[in-house]
């Protein structure tokens, strides 16, 4: 159980990460990469926020247990 808690903390972590930066790119506060097409693109900000939550969720769960 406890790899499993592991794993859910692991892709927890890395779903917010990457939910931030599309939160980042998509608003226009993040310019990398700076050919990328989801720089200034509102879409993206949603879809990040939406992969955020879930790997915050996802970090919940982790620290809570699964039992």
């Amino acid at each position: 159980m406890a790899v499993a808690k592991t794993l859910l903390l692991i892709l927890g972590v890395g779903a917010a990460a990457v939910g931030f930066l599309w939160i980042g790119q998509g608003s226009g506060y993040v310019q990398w990469p700076e050919s990328s097409f989801m720089i200034n693109d509102v879409h993206w900000v949603y879809y990040g926020l939406l992969l955020a939550i879930a790997g915050l969720i996802a970090i919940a769960i982790s620290r809570r247990g699964l039992d």
